[in-house]
């Protein structure tokens, strides 16, 4: 095992002390193994972000900025024995060193990050609620206004990805970067707009003078920041604070955890928004027609083949099969079955392509007799209003390949045939 300054382990092996000496900047490494299996020796310390790419971060150093390298059943003479093709391919994948560590930091980064979301979850006041408040009211019905997000670096990219999770349910919303504001694209926010600005330690400075300039035009400004004793928190109509957070990153440097729960807190206030606006599902699928979740949200009445008034005809099921196919003289497509309706025009059977099939080859008399007595009575059906997403559910359920459609009094209105829901890809 190889241990440096006691805070710092790498796995013992040839190849990883070879890779280690690399890293150091040794130019002779077989000398330099010879010389370091006699004992501890104390060499130059490598930058920083040499050592991380062995695992864990450097704690500690040797004396006057040196590193101390000990190792410990150190044996360079002895050659392993050579593996065959076949175990070095199925070994390869794991035999990767640190691959164990980085799994387990990946675990531990995850842990940390959903154990940060749980804290600013309790942090959270009032003046959340009241900024979904503001923001549906200033871009409802009665003040349609637009709910302009700013932000630079990371805390932009977490903006455009909000502005664009408000637009999707229902709020109008678009991204406004902070310098580009400052250079004429200011003229995109109007007096009944509503500014929802991201940073994290609330004193950047684009974003502070994009403030002013939104206080001139008296516009309602929301913050999402540290602190709200922050230049910005400041600044702001209403502040949502987070309070300090511990990044991930073992640097403590690069945005992570913070952007997560800046993020946290847009994903809460669009969907509170999005209630207080009534969101359907319908609504969703909206705007989202060429998505598969849009497409899942299509009704019935928008996907079915056969339309009555159109190529649909329903037929009286005390008619004759010859009579049926006679009255049936339409061109083009055709269904694979006849929905059959009793006096009140309401749906009592179907007789599909394949009844005909085998029933003629048991009874050459099929044709002229009545539809009543060959029907498959009170057949599976579905109402227009319904989604598409549960007719294939019951034609998957049932393997049926037809299914009438009907109103509220089971009057037919049309047919879903499968063949309507493949060119949609939501087949399941």
């Amino acid at each position: 095992m190889t241990i440096l300054s006691d805070a710092f382990v790498i796995p013992d092996s040839d190849k990883n002390l070879d890779i280690l000496l690399t890293y150091l900047g040794v130019k002779n490494i077989g000398r330099a193994r010879k010389k370091l299996e006699t004992g501890t020796r104390s060499m130059a310390a490598p930058p920083i972000e040499t050592l991380q790419r062995f695992g864990k971060p450097l704690s500690t150093v040797g004396d006057s900025g040196r590193l101390r390298l000990s190792f410990q059943s150190m044996n360079t003479t002895r050659k392993p024995k050579a593996a065959s093709k076949s175990t070095r391919r199925a070994t390869t994948a794991d035999s990767s060193p640190f691959q164990g560590d980085l799994l387990a930091m990946a675990r531990q980064i995850i842990a940390s990050e959903s154990e940060s979301l749980q804290i600013i979850a309790s942090r959270l006041d009032l003046n959340i609620a009241e900024a979904m408040r503001a923001i549906f009211q200033q871009t409802g019905p009665d003040l349609p206004g637009v709910l302009v997000i700013s932000g630079l670096g990371k805390s932009g990219l977490a903006g455009q990805r909000i502005s664009a999770s408000f637009a999707s349910t229902g709020t109008p919303s678009h991204f406004l970067h902070p310098v580009e504001a400052l250079h004429g694209d200011l003229g995109r926010v109007r007096r009944q707009d509503i500014a929802l600005l991201l940073s994290h330690g609330g004193e950047t400075a684009e974003l502070l003078q994009l403030s002013d300039q939104l206080k001139s035009m008296r516009v309602r400004i929301i913050s999402i920041t540290a602190r709200a004793t922050s230049s910005l928190g400041k600044m702001s109509d209403l502040c949502i604070e987070m309070g300090p957070i511990e990044e991930a990153c073992p640097l403590q440097l690069a945005p992570t955890t913070s952007i997560a729960c800046m993020n946290a807190i847009g994903d809460a206030m669009v969907l509170g928004v999005m209630s207080l606006r009534h969101f359907s599902a319908e609504d969703f699928a909206a705007f989202h027609p060429a998505g598969s979740l849009g497409r899942k949200l299509l009704k019935v009445s928008e996907v079915m083949g056969f339309r009555a008034g159109e190529n649909f005809i329903a037929v009286d099921m005390n008619r004759t099969l010859r009579e049926a196919l006679l009255k049936d003289r339409s061109t083009g497509r055709r269904p694979g079955a006849i929905v059959l309706v009793d006096s009140r025009g309401r749906l009592a059977g179907i007789f599909t392509d394949g009844d005909l099939r085998r029933g003629i080859v048991r009874d050459a008399a099929l044709l002229d007799k009545p539809l009543s007595t060959i029907m498959t009575p009170q057949p599976r059906h579905i109402r227009a209003d319904a989604l598409a997403s549960e007719a294939i559910a019951l034609l998957n359920q049932h393997r049926i390949d037809e299914l009438p459609v009907v109103n509220k009094t089971l009057q037919p209105v049309g047919l879903i045939d499968v063949q309507d829901l493949v060119p949609l890809r939501i087949m399941e």
